[in-house]
């Protein structure tokens, strides 16, 4: 079972621990890797990692929830439709808005000339980012698990990143509706993708705030 991060030592030496069993791992692996394949654009020599993750265990009932259809996990409206409503047909996947947002998203024009100079850098911090936080995790030998000052930080962002995807796909846009999510939660199906779906979303916001809240210096 997970615990949160907190840290130890000082100066160089300082480190920023958890436990994370086998499996916890492997979901956050999973999940960077998904990501990372949603920022990389296709054929370019960012889509390869440069740290596979090592190691041949099945993890599939661990990520079964997500896995191929992650990219398209919905909610519904509320607990009293669970049939959930698709995406579907955007030329841009709109967690792409979430991941790199334009300074005036109401502007097309101008959003699309911020991209143009402004994204692709983005998408290398990113890359690399996700790169050293599957490149942690794939060391970790046992449920002990290390970050040094500089790979927290990008883990922290890398956790960012994939709770923004989620969160997306999830439809979280408001205060409503993390409420509307925990009550679909309570009495969906826990095979249903859209309820573990949430769950992950809830074990990935407790670990960042562990992190986060680590790092911060004491008063």
């Amino acid at each position: 079972m997970a615990r949160g991060f907190v840290k130890r030592g000082k100066g160089a030496g300082v480190r920023y621990a958890a436990r994370l069993d086998e499996a916890e791992r492997a979901l956050l692996i999973e999940l960077f890797g998904q990501v990372r394949d949603l920022i990389a654009p296709p054929g370019s020599v960012a889509a390869q990692p440069d740290t596979p993750p090592e190691g041949d265990d099945p993890f599939d009932a661990i990520v079964a929830g997500l896995g191929a259809d992650f990219g398209n996990v919905t909610v519904p409206d509320s607990p009293a439709d669970l049939g959930g409503r698709g995406f579907g047909g955007e030329d841009r996947d709109p967690a792409l808005d979430r991941l790199f947002p334009a300074p005036n998203p109401t502007d097309e024009e101008a959003a699309k000339e911020f991209r143009r100079l402004t994204e692709a850098s983005l998408r290398d911090r990113k890359i690399s980012g996700l790169d050293a936080a599957c490149a942690a995790l794939a060391k970790s030998v046992d449920d002990r698990f290390e970050l040094s000052e500089d790979t927290a930080r990008s883990f922290l962002v890398a956790l960012t990143d994939v709770r923004l995807v989620l969160g997306d796909r999830l439809g979280l846009r408001e205060d409503a509706d993390a409420q509307r999510l925990q009550e679909i939660a309570e009495i969906a199906d826990p095979a249903d993708p859209a309820a573990y779906a949430i769950v992950v979303y809830d074990f990935l916001t407790w670990l960042q705030e562990t992190l986060a809240t680590s790092m911060l210096p004491k008063r």
